[in-house]
């Protein structure tokens, strides 16, 4: 490797590869640099990569190109309970290692698109903790104050992006391990939706609820890294396909609604600092154009406590039952304390609290189905190490309170920075909805990123100004008046395609309304030739933004006589939208209603 150092580039990934681009620095210079930076962090790595370990990614990168390899060049960590081939997978525990011959699915997936992985980083003993303090490879010290917690299990992965080490890294997320060290480091912590990344080639926690988790310094990075990973993996009996609507940026209605718990759900564990904190930042949703929605989270809060307090513990159990049985010692003593509790359930329990959870899910799904995202507090508060080590479970527990119930329900999660506490520390929020909405998360987190604009990470570097998930380019709006309108009998053709809502508004008033009967009745609105006659109707219609790659599939569902073309709206402007031939006036005419909601519910 070259001599050339540049200790202080700005890894977001849009930026990295704009200085790739320009010369400023390339791959080499880039790695050498950030490997005398990362020796300088303290309980970060297991395995810090040497440079003859890290040239065959580098040579790699030869046979590709940044133009056809979205993560060319791109740095990033690993949480070592993740395998990457040829290097020891510990799961912080010396008893456990074992040197895999190939790299986990993920992994594989992300440096075949070009990202060089730097490292093996530290985390909570078995992923099982959300403090950062639980190796026997030391507490990893927040990357702000070293006197607070970093958050856990995946400590070592936020660290090491919160320092501007890489652009991002890999932890896992079971019961809040990839949100916590987010919102305590300040940076975006994607929780996706069960089975989207694969965990073929990760040391289970939880195997029925595990998922890999993305660190990363903005949601767009996250999004870039999603992308490449979130790849069907057939040999994962978990795994999950992704949806269509699911696998590109999404835009959002510029007016959105959100749920908060009630006042007497919230808690802050005696933080004033993080109580200030969440109120700043509801209220800054509400100046981005959201709407709050108080509801009762009882049932989330009551599926978070089957978590460690009902069977799932036994999961934990079985992933590290030959230790336990044979080795006992060879873990931590809170380790095993927690672990062991996992011979305590029958199958009865098991059975009841299977039943339990799918009736808390059918509450909870409710919930969800009110509103556009749900929010609450990442965390409630922020211990400082001398805190955890003076009630280790107890004050562990209190950090899974917003996090626990997550993949018991099946839902997928961001964590976002929104601000910096009294104490100057940073504090964020999670926004979740059900399963497949990543996308959505996303362009949530990344709006409310463009409106904060905090540094990234621990960093000094400023957020790029080029965010690709308010893109309208790829996206089509469409204007419905029948059976796609919200709520009626087709809308789920749009909402399954990830379109969303725009605006209701009013046609020009130059257009018959006939009635097409069916199997689904539909309406046809016409075009009247000669609006002079005073015969056109103004008609209620929607206008929905759709995704530009679903667009094909939603026009092939178009059944005869309707059809796309352009229709007039009130106001002058054309927008593409549902037309209909002329001999579908043979129908009933139904203009008399002005709304084919109105003549619907008759």
């Amino acid at each position: 490797m070259t001599s050339h150092l540049n200790l202080d580039i700005n890894l977001s990934i849009s930026t990295l590869q704009q200085a790739y681009a320009s010369g400023e620095t390339n791959p080499e210079q880039l790695i050498q640099s950030l490997l005398v930076k990362a020796k300088s962090l303290t309980a970060v790595w297991i395995h810090l990569l040497t440079e003859a370990e890290i040239a065959p990614y580098l040579e790699n990168l030869k046979t590709m190109s940044p133009e056809t390899h979205p993560l060319y060049g791109v740095p990033f960590a690993i949480k070592d309970n993740i395998d990457l081939a040829g290097i020891p997978t510990t799961a912080a525990c010396d008893e456990f290692v074992y040197t895999p011959e190939k790299s986990a699915f993920v992994v594989s997936e992300l440096i075949a698109a070009g990202a060089i992985p730097l490292g093996k980083t530290n985390l909570d003993q078995f992923a099982t903790g959300l403090v950062g303090t639980r190796s026997p490879y030391g507490a990893t010290p927040n990357s702000f104050n070293p006197e607070y917690i970093s958050g856990g299990s995946s400590s070592g992965s936020a660290v090491a992006t919160a320092s501007g080490v890489v652009s991002f890294a890999l932890g896992t997320d079971t019961a809040g391990s990839g949100r916590v060290p987010a919102c305590f480091n300040n940076l975006v912590g994607l929780k996706p939706s069960k089975g989207l990344l694969s965990t073929s080639g990760v040391v289970p926690a939880c195997r029925s609820l595990d998922c890999v988790s993305i660190f990363a310094l903005t949601a767009d990075d996250a999004n870039t890294v999603f992308q490449v990973a979130a790849s069907y993996d057939e040999t994962d009996s978990f795994a999950r396909k992704n949806t269509t609507a699911n696998q590109k940026p999404v835009v959002m209605n510029n007016k959105f609604t959100f749920a908060v718990p009630k006042a007497d759900q919230l808690a802050f564990f005696g933080s004033d600092f993080y109580e200030k904190s969440y109120i700043e930042s509801v209220s800054a949703l509400e100046k981005l154009g959201g709407t709050q929605v108080e509801l009762d989270f009882t049932p989330l809060f009551d599926a978070a406590k089957l978590l460690y307090d009902g069977p799932w513990v036994t999961e934990r159990y079985i992933a590290t039952q030959d230790l336990m049985e044979n080795k006992p010692n060879a873990m931590l003593d809170v380790i095993y304390s927690i672990i062991s509790q996992g011979t305590n359930h029958s199958a009865v329990d098991t059975f009841k609290a299977l039943y339990q959870l799918q009736s808390l899910k059918r509450l909870a799904d409710n919930l969800i189905q009110q509103v556009d995202v749900l929010v609450t507090p990442t965390a409630g508060r922020h211990y400082t190490i001398a805190e955890i080590n003076e009630q280790p479970i107890k004050r562990n527990s209190n950090l899974g309170y917003y996090t626990n119930f997550m993949n018991l329900l099946d839902y997928a999660a961001i964590a976002v920075p929104t601000c910096f506490t009294e104490e100057k520390m940073p504090f964020g929020i999670t926004l979740f909805s059900d399963a497949m909405s990543d996308q959505k998360l996303l362009t949530l987190a990344q709006r409310i990123q463009d409106k904060e604009k905090l540094p990234l990470g621990a960093t000094q570097w400023s957020l790029p100004n080029n965010s690709t998930n308010t893109n309208n380019d790829a996206f089509i709006d469409i204007v419905v008046c029948g059976a796609h309108l919200s709520n009626m009998a087709l809308n789920w053709q749009l909402t399954d395609r990830n379109a969303v809502f725009i605006e209701k508004t009013q046609s020009a008033a130059k257009y018959q309304m006939y009635s097409v009967p069916g199997e689904i009745e539909r309406p046809a609105m016409i075009r009247i030739d000669n609006a002079s006659t005073n015969q056109g109707t103004s008609f209620e219609v929607e206008v929905w933004r759709l995704p530009i790659e679903s667009f094909g599939s939603f026009v092939a569902g178009i059944a005869q006589p309707l059809g796309i073309g352009k229709v007039e709206l009130s106001n002058g402007t054309w927008l593409t939208g549902f037309i209909a031939e002329s001999h579908a006036a043979k129908g009933e005419n139904i203009s008399s209603f002005g709304s084919w909601r109105i003549y619907k519910n008759q």
